[in-house]
């Protein structure tokens, strides 16, 4: 069995490693809607916005990213009770994975910021696990249970 202080800090880890990664993508997504140079040779691009530029489809893709890097950012300072209370983490990490599958499934399954297309799909295949487990262990499985940590 594992213990609670593992569970805590996987969890704390995994909200925090997905913010970050959602904050690489705002990065680009920034640079790209400046028309900036980026290291990405992957362009954002929208099958509902097809007729806008790449550098407005990156405008407007940027709250999206913005939105869920906040979300889990957020997520992992509250499962640790750091600046947001602690029984917030849920609801947080719930509406980040919400905002991210809206903007990856809005933006053709592009992960703003891969250095390439193989590396797009693999961070956009991750970024979608990822969301699914956290919509999946906090709306059916409702884990960790309240008692476990007490938030």
């Amino acid at each position: 069995m594992l213990s609670a202080n593992f569970i805590r800090v996987l969890i704390a880890g995994a909200l925090l490693a997905h913010g970050i990664a959602h904050a690489v993508a705002v990065i680009a997504l920034g640079a790209q809607s400046l028309g900036g140079p980026t290291a990405s040779r992957v362009s954002v691009r929208s099958w509902l916005f097809a007729s806008l530029s790449l550098n407005t489809i990156a405008a407007v893709a940027l709250p999206f990213w913005i939105l869920s890097t906040f979300g889990f950012l957020a997520a992992a300072m509250s499962f640790w009770g750091i600046l947001v209370p602690g029984d917030a983490w849920r609801q947080l990490a719930i509406a980040g994975a919400i905002v991210s599958i809206l903007g990856i499934v809005l933006f053709s399954g592009i992960w703003p910021g891969s250095l390439n297309q193989p590396s797009s799909i693999l961070n956009t295949f991750v970024a979608l696990v990822m969301n699914i487990v956290i919509l999946d262990t906090q709306l059916w499985l409702h884990w960790p249970p309240q008692v476990m940590f007490g938030k």
